[in-house]
Order: C-alpha cells, then sequence, then structure tokens
C-alpha cells in the first residue's frame, strides 16, 4: 500500500511485513494526516444530512451539517460550496442476498459487517454467503467450532479448495460448497439450487456493501441503480455537473474533456459491459481493468503510474494465499520475489 509521493515504508519498531497487521495501516494514516496537516482541515463529531444543488447555472452547492449538543440536542448549520467531493466510502451499507423465503426464514441471519468472534457459531449449522475475502475468513474461523458450514456461491467452479495450512479448520466440522439459495422455508431449512437441503441454524451474508449517498441530492443527476453510480466519467466526474462535483480527490489541476464527450465516454463504458456480459453492479470494481485506470490516472496528472510488480503481485495474491494460507504475511519472502520476478511483459 501506500501513496505515489507518501510511500509505505518499514520503521524501526512497527510491523515491517509487507502485508502489516492493521495497528501498523492505522500508524500509517496517522503519519501521512500529520504530516501533510490534514487533521485542522477535518471537522470531527460533524454529519453530513444534505449536499443540494441550489444553482444549476453556476454549480452551487448547500452542504447541510449537525453535531450533537446534548443527547436530546443537536445544532445544525448550513453553508454554501463551488464543488463537494463524495467520499463516504462504500463499507457502510450492507448488501444483504436476494432469495425467496429469506424474510420468513427463522433462524438468525447477519451481515459479515456484524461479524465480530466465531464463538457464538459453536455447534452451529451455518450456511455462509460469498465467496470474497471476507466470507473465506470467516469460513476459516468458525469451521472449527461449528456443527456443520456449507458455503453458496456463484459459479459452478469456484469450489473451496482446502488450503495446505488450514486442516485443522476441517476438522471439527463438515464444509460442503454448494450453489446459490434456491429458497428459504419456514421449517428452517434452506434448499439449495443443485436440490440439496440443509437445516439451518445462521445464514451469514458475506455479499459486500451498496453504495449510499442518503445525503445527495443532485435534482436526478446523479442515480444509484444496482450498484451502477452514474452517469460517471472515469468513475469520478458526473460530466454535466463537473468539476463541482466529484466522487474522488484529484490534488492536481486538469482540463476535463467536453460534457458531451465525457458522456460518450460513460456511455461506450456501459456498452463495451453490456457486450462483455459484466452486470452493472461490477461498473467500479476494478479488477483486471485497476492498472489500465490507474495507469490513465497517472498519465493525466504527469505522475509515475505504478511499478510493474505491482501490477503481477496483484493477480498473484490469490496463488500466494492458497499456498501459504493465513502465515502468507510472515512465510513469503516478499523481497526476494520482487528481485526474481520478471517485469519485462
Amino acid at each position: 500500500m501506500g501513496f505515489t509521493d507518501y510511500p509505505f515504508m518499514k520503521k524501526e519498531g512497527g510491523d515491517p511485513r509487507t502485508f502489516p497487521g492493521h495497528e501498523e495501516v492505522l500508524k500509517f494514516l496517522e503519519d501521512f494526516v500529520r504530516d501533510f496537516r490534514l487533521m485542522e482541515l477535518i471537522r470531527f463529531g460533524h454529519e453530513v444530512v444534505r449536499v443540494e444543488l441550489t444553482d444549476e447555472a453556476r454549480h452551487k452547492w448547500v452542504v447541510e451539517s449537525r453535531t450533537r449538543e446534548t443527547e436530546s440536542r443537536w445544532e445544525s448549520k448550513e453553508e454554501l460550496f463551488e464543488a463537494v467531493v463524495i467520499c463516504n466510502g462504500k463499507h457502510t451499507e450492507p448488501k444483504i442476498a436476494e432469495f425467496p423465503g429469506r424474510d420468513a426464514w427463522p433462524g438468525l441471519q447477519m451481515h459479515s459487517h456484524s461479524y465480530r468472534t466465531p464463538e457464538q457459531f459453536e455447534n452451529k449449522i451455518v450456511v455462509l454467503i460469498g465467496n470474497g475475502s471476507s466470507a473465506k475468513d470467516i469460513l476459516k474461523e468458525i469451521s472449527p467450532l461449528a456443527s456443520q458450514v456449507h458455503q453458496a456461491i456463484r459459479g459452478p467452479d469456484s469450489q473451496l479448495k482446502r488450503l495446505e495450512n488450514h486442516d485443522n479448520a476441517w476438522q471439527h466440522s463438515m464444509t460442503v460448497t454448494y450453489q446459490q439459495i434456491e429458497c428459504a422455508r419456514k421449517d428452517g431449512k434452506v434448499v439449495f439450487q443443485d436440490g440439496s437441503i440443509v437445516d439451518a441454524d445462521v445464514i451469514i451474508h458475506c455479499t459486500g456493501y451498496k453504495f449510499h449517498f442518503p445525503f445527495l441530492r443532485s435534482n436526478g443527476t446523479v442515480t444509484v441503480d444496482d450498484n451502477r453510480v452514474g452517469p460517471l466519467y472515469k468513475h469520478v466526474f458526473p460530466p454535466s455537473l463537473a468539476p463541482s462535483l466529484s466522487f474522488v480527490a484529484l490534488p492536481y489541476k486538469v482540463k476535463l474533456p467536453t460534457q458531451a464527450e465525457m458522456a460518450d465516454s460513460v456511455e461506450e463504458l456501459y456498452r463495451l459491459m453490456e457486450k462483455s456480459g459484466r452486470p452493472k453492479h461490477l461498473t467500479h470494481t476494478l479488477q483486471q481493468d485497476k492498472f489500465e485506470y490507474e495507469n490513465w490516472l497517472a498519465t493525466q496528472l504527469d505522475i509515475r503510474p505504478p511499478e510493474r510488480w505491482k501490477e503481477i503481485m496483484f493477480f498473484s495474491m490469490e496463488k500466494i494465499k492458497s499456498y501459504y494460507g493465513d502465515k502468507y504475511r510472515d512465510a513469503w519472502d516478499v523481497d526476494k520475489w520482487i528481485q526474481e520476478v520478471d517485469c519485462s511483459n
């Protein structure tokens, strides 16, 4: 991790691993805020409740925020701005899997956002929906305690593979991977698309998050449709409101294309996604396109693009994690790997 102008450096007394723990990440962010003197610009304890376009011709925005004065009293204020950058992230509004009978199913349902410790799943029959990082991490933690763990995933080829360093995770429970859930029944049973039935106690939704901007009032210019925020030129600017509204911060002055050119670019992206069968909710998920996008940004800002070895590492991580398991932070000699990797292609 790290930024082009503020790299993540190994420090004495810190966590020197390439993939450090969360304490080291927090320390890096605190150092970043201190060195760039950002603390004085941050208003803590403020909740933004409204960002509204009030002058479409000149792109003026009213921002209403509030602070808690007492347990029952809030103080609100309005301010006028010429530009607003939306940076509230996406890991606040959980996305729950939809299937028939979900709301009437009598067992415990929870999102990975609420998961804390594995003890509450001891001797339980658990259905875990999803196959991302959260699903895999939770699966490893609860399997030794749960009576059974059943994983519901998309696609027939996304089978869970036992990791060499994680045999103990399967010693106490049966882990079976099914396809998606067909329905959930009032008697507590969960039916899968292959016809298998499980009498489950818990369903854990490891199904990601929704983009959520309850405060934004743009007169319908910016919408969220199946987790596609749009229209956004290069995932940043709504063409008709640029540059007064954006969804990430670029600390440089760049010349934007015309409104029509930006709109055409957005439509071309949507056309290519539809042609390739990529669903709307993956519009802003940059996996294969991640480094192409970052290189484009670097070109626009006239800065150095990411090193080639970082791109190779990004696409090698699943194999590395599968090989080393949870020990990859300590067992993988990253410095040696970087020296040996072929970056010529």
